[in-house]
């Protein structure tokens, strides 16, 4: 393509923007709009998702040693433990430790009186990788000489992976809709455009006009529709985010909710809101121009 052809293409583009203004308008608030849903949904599952696997990690399997191992001897089924297939972090807990965390957490040492260290057992506890292995995990860790009795809440286990699976789904199922939507009002836009233009795209056709050379220009005012919207979008996702999150800090003295600083989530945002911006913008205008290459 020459340059000065692809000067007029461009200029052709931008000035199908301003040409039907309030439907360019329109295409970009709309479009600004569902990347704000989308962006704070994703945002939104992003950090639950990290405080559903904190809460995850808390979820221990107590692996309890023989009463009959010394203390070198559970120590040895410690190191096992820690070399088996999903165990991200085993700590042994001496009969001794295990004693004095039992008292300061009741706190009551009256309740205890009498209980001597030797009464107890000598405890691993384990933190798993993914919790949705437990079942597994803990048949391996069954089969670890030494190892006497297991404490495990399969129940809550499941419970967090039933959460994290929805949470997927869902918020995979939001983003799409929002997505077509999009799609759909920027591609109105740009066959509302054509719709005007249909006798010169005839006349373009006769003359020997490619389809390349008529699509270009449309193409340019979806990229551009999509870009700015996209752009937009971005900015006020930041500012609500931020302070969103400001204001949940105030009123959240136990510190409850842990959201990541949207810093962290800078490029990723920014990547996806280009994306998103782009495919939106040029996708509706190729999906429009086909009915129109036909006259």
């Amino acid at each position: 393509m020459k340059m000065n052809n692809l000067g007029y293409l461009l200029k052709e583009g931008v000035r199908s923007i301003f040409s039907h203004g309030l439907m360019s308008f329109a295409s970009v608030c709309v479009t600004v709009a569902c990347l704000i849903i989308v962006g704070s949904f994703s945002i939104l599952m992003y950090n639950l998702n990290i405080m559903v696997e904190e809460l995850n990690q808390t979820n221990e399997v107590i692996c309890y040693v023989s009463s009959t191992y010394t203390d070198a001897e559970a120590k040895s089924v410690h190191s096992k433990i820690n070399m088996i297939e999903n165990v991200f972090q085993a700590n042994y807990v001496s009969r001794e430790e295990a004693l004095k965390n039992f008292v300061e957490d009741h706190d009551n040492d009256a309740a205890f009186q009498g209980v001597e260290a030797e009464d107890l057992r000598h405890r691993i506890v384990v933190v798993l990788e993914d919790n949705s292995r437990m079942k597994e995990t803990v048949a391996l860790l069954e089969q670890v000489e030494g190892v006497e009795m297991i404490d495990a809440e399969f129940e809550l286990a499941e419970g967090f992976t039933t959460i994290s699976n929805v949470l997927a789904i869902v918020s995979t199922g939001i983003i799409v809709i929002l997505l077509a939507v999009s799609l759909l009002i920027i591609s109105n836009t740009v066959r509302l455009a054509m719709f005007d233009r249909k006798n010169e795209i005839a006349i373009m056709k006769m003359v020997g006009a490619t389809n390349g050379f008529i699509r270009f220009p449309f193409i340019v005012q979806g990229f551009f529709l999509g870009i700015v919207g996209a752009a937009l979008a971005f900015a006020a996702e930041w500012l609500l985010y931020d302070a969103l999150v400001k204001n949940i800090a105030e009123v959240d003295a136990l510190g409850l909710f842990n959201f990541v600083p949207f810093r962290e989530l800078l490029m990723p945002m920014v990547v996806t809101f280009s994306a998103a911006g782009l495919f939106v913008g040029v996708f509706g205008s190729i999906s429009a121009i086909r009915k129109f290459m036909d006259v």
